[in-house]
């Protein structure tokens, strides 16, 4: 009799775990068919704005990009990409524009306000950090009116077996009291260390990574403390006296004037960016995404906000799951990362 029990009750165990498994299967397969439902529709329905941004911030992501594949033929992404990007800026920063004030704290008006943009919060250590949004987005942006203690933190050393180091791990090791993601690093399937930068990189006047003989898109402060943005070799970086600078992009302003966009001149995701305005003042602004309170930011919407801030020169840095706003030992913004902060192999610092 005791037996007959037990076997009943394993019996039931049992039908109860493979109901539940049952359950958690379909779940699974019909939420995975909402959303390849929603996915095709978004990029067949009658609003191919709504599926041009949709498969442009699928491209974007090195974990998700495979997606946009699923649904389009690479003719078709090639024919998106085309009608949604930032022109090639053919022109490199005229340094004679910008003359670093001596007394640089003013964000737009005599009272020290950005037009339409509400200020957060002011403060004493030479940086403010004031609250952006769109409609799409909402993020921060932060100014530094020394351009001198703006530099790029790097890695002792790169390679495959190398471990990136945090936003974090960086600013604590150099006693920074802000910084930012920088330049782009090999990240296949979103899985990388975080070890290998992509393009070139200087930090301290030293080239650490790239060579002189290739041409990069370069981001970057020389000797003078000026934001430098072009296209140009790793040895015209050099001759021209950059002190820190890392390669991503596109550059959005050169010389106050923004670089040409046709559509969006991207989808909509998290975002990083770096400017100076006229009076040698650092712009960085980092834009959350992939929440349901901020989608992100296309390469316009950034643009725009960088124009806002008077910004006479600016460049997209990396973005993604890599976008953060250190200050002060703590984090601003809300990162897009599933699994915790990235290590990246370079950093924008502010001393």
């Amino acid at each position: 009799m005791k037996e007959k029990k037990e076997k009943k009750k394993k019996g039931k165990a049992k039908t109860i775990i493979q109901r539940t498994l049952v359950f958690l299967g379909v779940t699974i397969v019909l939420i995975l068919g909402g959303l390849i439902a929603v996915i095709k529709i978004c990029i067949d329905g009658p609003s191919w704005v709504a599926g041009d941004l949709l498969v442009l911030s699928l491209r974007e992501t090195s974990a998700a990009g495979f997606v946009a594949d699923i649904f389009c033929t690479d003719e078709e992404i090639k024919e998106i990409e085309e009608r949604n990007k930032v022109e090639q800026a053919d022109v490199i920063t005229d340094t004679s524009i910008i003359q670093i004030s001596q007394n640089n704290g003013s964000t737009g008006n005599e009272n020290g306000e950005s037009p339409d943009i509400k200020t957060e919060e002011e403060f004493t250590d030479g940086i403010r950090i004031e609250d952006v949004t769109g409609n799409t987005f909402k993020g921060k942006m932060m100014i530094i009116k020394d351009p001198s203690r703006v530099y790029v933190g790097s890695l002792e050393k790169y390679g495959n077996d190398v471990k990136g180091k945090t936003l974090i791990e960086f600013a604590g090791e150099q006693k920074a009291i802000a910084g930012t993601n920088a330049g782009g690093f090999n990240d296949p399937g979103g899985n990388g260390l975080g070890g290998i930068p992509d393009g070139i990189v200087i930090s301290g006047g030293e080239l650490k990574w790239g060579s002189l003989e290739r041409t990069y898109e370069v981001i970057g402060f020389n000797n003078d403390n000026i934001l430098v943005v072009g296209e140009m070799t790793g040895k015209q970086a050099v001759d021209m006296g950059i002190r820190d600078a890392v390669s991503f992009g596109p550059i959005l302003i050169v010389n106050g004037s923004p670089v040409a966009v046709s559509g969006t001149g991207g989808g909509l995701n998290p975002r990083t960016a770096i400017g100076q305005r006229a009076d040698g003042a650092v712009l960085i602004l980092v834009i959350d995404g992939r929440q349901a309170s901020s989608i992100g930011a296309s390469m316009n919407d950034i643009t725009n906000v960088m124009l806002q801030y008077n910004a006479v020169n600016a460049a997209n840095l990396d973005g993604g799951s890599s976008s953060l706003l250190y200050y002060n030992g703590d984090i601003l913004n809300v990162s897009s990362s599933l699994v915790g902060m990235r290590g990246l192999p370079t950093v924008i610092l502010v001393k």
